[in-house]
C-alpha cells in the first residue's frame, strides 16, 4: 500500500499542534476588525480543537487598530507606532475574545520580542507558558511587543514571528493566511502563465529569487512573499511544515481541508528531532548532573529527570543552560536544558518533587530536565 502524497489537506489533517498566522490586511478592514470573518475563523479553530488539536494564533493588527483609536494620521514616527500598538493591543484582544466567547474558549495574550527566542532562559519561560496555556484549554494569541521592540530586537515582520512561535511551541505545522493563494513559480502579476506550486519539497534558490522578485514588483520591503518563504525556512529548521493559503474569504482553514488552493512547504525534519539536535549538538554544556541508576533507566525509557534521581552537581550554570547528564558508571548519557540553576539543584538533589517549594520557597515544574528538553546520547538509547 503506497503512502498518500503530501498535500496541504493531509498536512492539516495530521498536525496535532499548529500555529495560524493572521495579518492585519486580512483581519482589518476600513472600519476596523472584520468581525464576521473572524467569527468564521473562530469556528474553524474551535472545530480543530474539538478534534483534539492544539492551536496557537499569531495576529497582526494592533498598530492599525491603535492609530484609529488615537486618531493618528499619515506616516507614523517610531514612538507613534509604539503608542498605537499599546492602544491597539487592547482592541485586538477584545476582538479575538469576542469571536471565541461563543465557543467558551479563553484567549490569552503573549507578547514576544526577538530576545525571547535568543535568550535560553526567556525561551524556556515562553515555552512553558505556551505549554501551560494549551494544557488549560486557552488559545495563545501572539503578537510582537511593539511598544518596547526596537530595530535591534525586532523579528522584522509577523511571518517570521509566527515561525519562531512555531519553534517555541513545538508545532508541527505553520499556516500563513495570505492575500494570495500560495507560492508561484514566477510573479503572476508580471509573468504570463505563472503556475501555483501546490507542493514545495525543498526551498531552492530559484524559489527564493521568485519570491524576492514578487516583493520588488509589489514595492514591498518587508512582509510579502519573500518573508513568507523566510518564515517557512525558519519553521522547517524547527521541524514544522508550512502552508501558505488564501485568507480573505470566510472559513479559511475549512477551505484548506476542502481542497482549496494553497502551497505546502515540507520540513526537512520533525520538531522532536530538530529540538534534540539543537540541544545535543549545538549547545555547549556548562555543567554536569550525576544521577543514580534508577534515574538513568527512566531517562532511557523516555522519562523526565526528577530531583530524586540527582546525586551530585558539577560546575556553575543557570536555569536554561545546557548540562551533561552522567550515569553512575561515569558515562554521559544525555544532554539537556536544566530547569534549575546549579545552586538550586544542590539544595533539592535527592529530594522528592513535592518538597521543592518547601526547600526553595517557590514553586516550579517538578522536573529538573523535562523529557522534551533532553537529548539522549546514542549509547544510552
Amino acid at each position: 500500500m503506497t503512502a498518500e502524497a503530501p498535500s496541504p489537506q493531509l498536512a492539516l489533517a495530521n498536525a496535532r499542534r499548529l500555529v495560524v498566522k493572521v495579518g492585519s490586511a486580512i483581519l482589518c478592514g476600513a472600519d476596523g476588525v472584520r468581525e464576521n470573518w473572524l467569527a468564521t475563523l473562530a469556528d474553524d479553530i474551535a472545530g480543530l480543537r474539538r478534534d483534539g488539536r492544539e492551536v496557537v494564533v499569531v495576529t497582526s493588527g494592533a498598530i492599525a487598530l491603535g492609530r484609529r483609536r488615537l486618531k493618528l494620521q499619515g506616516p507614523l514616527r517610531l514612538d507613534e507606532k509604539q503608542a498605537a500598538s499599546a492602544a491597539g493591543q487592547a482592541a485586538l484582544v477584545e476582538a479575538w475574545q469576542a469571536a471565541f466567547s461563543p465557543h467558551a474558549i479563553p484567549v490569552a495574550q503573549i507578547l514576544l520580542t526577538l530576545d525571547d527566542t535568543e535568550n535560553r532562559r526567556r525561551y524556556l519561560n515562553a515555552r512553558a507558558t505556551f505549554a501551560t496555556l494549551l494544557e488549560l484549554g486557552a488559545l495563545p494569541l501572539v503578537n510582537e511587543n511593539d511598544t518596547i521592540a526596537t530595530a535591534e530586537i525586532r523579528y522584522g515582520d509577523n511571518d517570521r514571528l509566527a515561525a519562531h512561535a512555531a519553534q517555541i511551541a513545538g508545532a508541527e505545522l505553520l499556516i500563513i493566511l495570505s492575500d494570495i493563494d500560495g507560492v508561484y513559480d514566477g510573479d503572476p502579476r508580471r509573468v504570463p502563465g505563472a503556475k501555483r506550486l501546490p507542493l514545495i519539497e525543498r526551498i531552492t534558490p530559484d524559489i527564493v529569487a521568485a519570491a524576492g522578485a514578487a516583493n520588488a514588483a509589489a514595492g514591498v520591503g518587508s512582509g510579502g512573499m519573500a518573508s513568507k518563504i523566510a518564515a517557512a525556512e525558519i519553521a522547517g529548521a524547527a521541524g514544522a511544515a508550512t502552508i501558505i493559503a488564501p485568507g480573505m474569504d470566510d472559513h479559511p482553514l475549512a477551505r484548506i481541508t476542502g481542497e482549496g488552493a494553497a502551497t505546502l512547504i515540507l520540513a526537512p525534519t520533525s520538531p522532536a528531532k530538530a529540538r534534540r539536535q539543537w540541544i545535543g549538538a549545538r549547545l555547549k554544556p556548562l555543567g554536569e548532573i550525576s544521577i543514580n541508576a534508577g534515574a538513568a533507566k527512566a531517562l532511557t525509557g523516555g522519562a523526565s529527570l526528577l530531583p530524586a534521581g540527582v546525586v551530585s552537581i558539577a560546575g556553575e550554570f543557570q536555569r536554561g543552560d545546557a548540562v551533561l547528564v552522567v550515569a553512575p558508571d561515569g558515562a554521559a548519557i544525555a544532554q539537556g536544558l536544566s530547569a534549575y540553576g546549579a545552586s538550586e539543584l544542590r539544595l533539592i538533589a535527592g529530594k522528592r518533587s513535592d518538597e521543592i517549594e518547601k526547600i526553595l520557597g517557590y514553586r516550579r515544574r517538578p522536573a529538573v530536565i523535562e523529557k522534551d528538553d533532553l537529548a539522549l546520547r546514542k549509547t544510552a538509547s
